[in-house]
């Protein structure tokens, strides 16, 4: 007779959660790179000096007829892109909830999203506008995604896993970003010895990027699965509608509404921050892409160390204390960024320093304190609300960098226009009693949040 081990119920549910997990934290692992090496090292300089390169004797372009600021162009792409989320994400959010079928819809929005980055490749000369449309469909598409994949984190993790389950989700991503970064540094710091231009050094990364993104996001799709969804009504809404008949639905559930405006708020300067650092570095400190590129990769490596670091601080001091601390420290670190001195990088590597130690966290407990304030059911279509301030898709950040930068010609006026995002977002997260939320959500308490 053989040993045969009798596992219980439980057992046996915790080891398929275990194998889901495993294969949700392959999504951050693909798609972050996107967000790595596109939106934050390469295409912002790249594509603003594409911009200039077509600009006029002023400086400006104009795509359809309307003026703009080279140095603004990037900025606004990124402000755009939301527009085109927001009609999109909030139908995809109720599909997915009310078929229950959001693997599809996820393989869909990703693979879009990775075909426009492979398509970066074509981006030379002066094809300002062909880079903007890329990077708006990109971003819109990697937001639909991510909302998709963030609405999976309820389904797979307790209510006492969430916290750990979404750092090391965060901590994968950026590992990766790392990683290719590294491989980013070396092509394009040595192009000349492969003997490729610095325009084709930088279109190889971006393409890659798309690549990465593309074959990754196979071990989500194989591992993730679908639950069954309750009847509920169909909706045909158009974007805008949909989203607020979410907020509506919200409005049921007030306190869960009041931390979504509070995040909403603090991520946009969170978000602008990491898609803007790398136009400001290189722009108004005069950095070269070598220096912005080892100090993104210090970034990436010390937001891993600071998701999980972050990420047990919770466990003593509750996720919404050590996202208050986080957001001091936003605000200390970007008041230092104002003052930086131009051509000197060992202190741009220390302002690195600062962010990468409270980026990784203060996403990740952000991510996983929502995810307790969400009514069962309901995750995609929630989270197409959460989505839209996440990941450089906010709208106003950008906007309001780029027209700072449009009105003083002054990009240290434009990265200290952003505190007022640190300082009102601690305001309103402060306020909002969370165990109260989680109970009105109609979801189970943790012992500590």
């Amino acid at each position: 007779m053989g040993n045969d081990t009798v596992r219980s119920p439980a057992a046996d549910e915790a080891a398929a959660r275990r194998y889901e997990q495993r294969g949700w934290y392959f999504y951050d692992w693909a798609c972050s790179v996107y967000s790595t090496s596109v939106l934050t090292v390469f295409l912002g300089p790249y594509l603003t000096s594409v911009a200039e390169a077509a600009a006029d004797a002023d400086g400006f372009v104009h795509p359809f007829g309307v003026p703009v600021r080279a140095g603004s162009f990037f900025a606004y792409s990124v402000s755009l892109s939301v527009i085109l989320a927001v009609l999109v994400m909030p139908l995809v959010g109720a599909a997915a909830d009310r078929t229950g079928r959001k693997k599809p819809l996820l393989a869909a929005a990703a693979y879009t999203g990775a075909a426009a980055t492979a398509c970066m490749f074509l981006l030379d000369g002066e094809r300002y506008l062909l880079g903007g449309a890329l990077l708006v469909v990109a971003n819109a598409a990697q937001s639909v995604a991510m909302m998709l994949y963030n609405s999976y984190l309820p389904q797979i993790a307790t209510p006492q896993e969430r916290d750990a389950v979404s750092s090391r989700g965060w901590a994968f991503g950026y590992a990766a970003g790392a990683l290719v970064l590294v491989a980013n540094l070396i092509l394009y710091s040595a192009h000349d010895g492969f003997g490729l231009s610095e325009g084709m050094a930088v279109r190889i990364c971006l393409a890659s990027a798309g690549l990465w993104w593309g074959a990754f996001t196979l071990i989500p799709l194989r591992r993730l699965r679908d639950r069954r969804a309750p009847a509920r009504e169909a909706s045909a809404l158009p974007g805008f509608r949909q989203l607020a008949a979410t907020v509506r639905d919200m409005r049921r559930h007030p306190l869960t509404l009041a931390f979504l405006l509070a995040y909403l708020v603090y991520n946009d300067g969170i978000q602008t921050v990491i898609s803007q650092a790398s136009v400001y570095g290189s722009k108004e400190l005069g950095l070269g892409q070598s220096t912005l590129i080892v100090a993104v990769l210090l970034v990436q490596v010390l937001a891993v160390v600071g998701a999980l670091a972050l990420g047990r601080l919770a466990r003593s001091h509750g996720a919404k204390r050590t996202i208050l601390g986080s957001l001091v420290a936003w605000t200390l670190t970007l008041a230092a960024g104002y003052f930086l001195p131009a051509g000197e990088p060992v202190w741009f590597f220390v302002l690195a320093v600062g962010i990468g130690l409270v980026l990784g966290g203060s996403q990740a407990l952000s991510r996983s304190l929502f995810s307790h304030l969400v009514p069962p059911g309901k995750e995609a279509e929630y989270f197409s609300a959460y989505e839209l301030s996440d990941r450089g898709m906010s709208w106003l950040g950008p906007l309001l960098f780029g027209l700072t930068y449009q009105l003083t010609g002054s990009y240290r006026d434009a990265i200290i226009s952003l505190v007022a995002f640190f300082v009102l977002g601690f305001a309103l997260l402060a306020r909002v009693p969370v165990r109260r939320a989680v109970a009105a959500a109609g979801n189970p308490v943790p012992e500590r949040i």
